[in-house]
């Protein structure tokens, strides 16, 4: 699993790759935790690269977006590929969460 970030404007965009798993959550969980608390409030997480996510990731991402919600902030997860979704669909995920089917349309949720 990989985990790379980049601004536009004030939005944090993270982009993640690979699979996310008990075995790298703890560590996932830690890094973004981490960049929370360095303020930024408007973020996109980009799922594109994503192929697996299990319960502990899911636990991550409802984590990130609660942390960010307590600080004023607000996530928007885009471009998670069908399996990935299916599981936040099932997880009853799509629900709590702010998703969006492109990278553009999360950005533009925040513009809004």
């Amino acid at each position: 699993m990989s985990v790379t970030r980049e601004k536009n404007g004030e939005i944090l965009i993270v982009s993640a790759a690979g699979q996310i798993n008990s075995a790298n959550a703890a560590e996932l969980e830690t890094c973004l935790l981490e960049w929370v608390q360095e303020g930024e409030h408007k973020w996109v997480l980009d799922m594109a690269g994503v192929e697996y996510i299990s319960s502990a990731g899911l636990r991550v991402v409802l984590l990130l977006a609660k942390r960010l919600k307590q600080n004023g902030g607000h996530l928007v997860l885009c471009s998670l590929q069908p399996h990935v979704l299916e599981v936040f669909d099932i997880s009853g995920f799509l629900s709590i969460l702010d998703v969006a089917d492109s990278r553009d349309a999360a950005l533009g949720r925040h513009a809004a």
